[in-house]
């Protein structure tokens, strides 16, 4: 895994969790998603949802083990491709050691006003390359 990456505690609720005490498999996405935050903030610092250009393409969730209603989780995320328009987030859940899922979504860079892809900026390639590890 990347040695550059964001981390993010969740401490899991009660209402998260599915009929046999695990925490719900739609929950995961929703975790990851905040987990996001950071890199949501370089296209747009503020987060304004009037400005809002990424959209996400696909995402692909491994579940490898239960993640249990009870202790924290944490969920790491960086970087693992850096396209001309589009990059993909891996991220990883950890609970007491164990991992106990890994996703990878593709964001695009998106003008909504015109329904179409935009290429990454220099910049933007550059700050996300800097989360890679590489």
């Amino acid at each position: 895994m990347s040695e550059t990456f964001f981390s993010l505690e969740i401490q899991p609720r009660f209402n998260e969790t599915d009929a046999l005490g695990h925490i719900n498999n739609t929950i995961i996405p929703v975790w990851n998603e905040a987990a996001r935050k950071p890199i949501f903030e370089i296209f747009n610092p503020t987060l304004d949802l009037e400005k809002w250009d990424l959209i996400v393409a696909g995402f692909t969730i491994a579940y490898l083990s239960p993640t249990n209603y009870g202790s924290p989780v944490s969920i790491k995320t960086w970087i693992s491709r850096v396209g001309n328009s589009s990059f993909e987030v891996a991220q990883q859940c950890w609970q007491e050691g164990k991992q106990t899922a890994e996703t990878k979504t593709t964001l695009v860079h998106y003008n909504y006003d015109i329904d179409k892809s935009q290429p990454l900026s220099a910049e933007i390639k550059l700050q996300l390359s800097r989360l890679t590890g590489e």
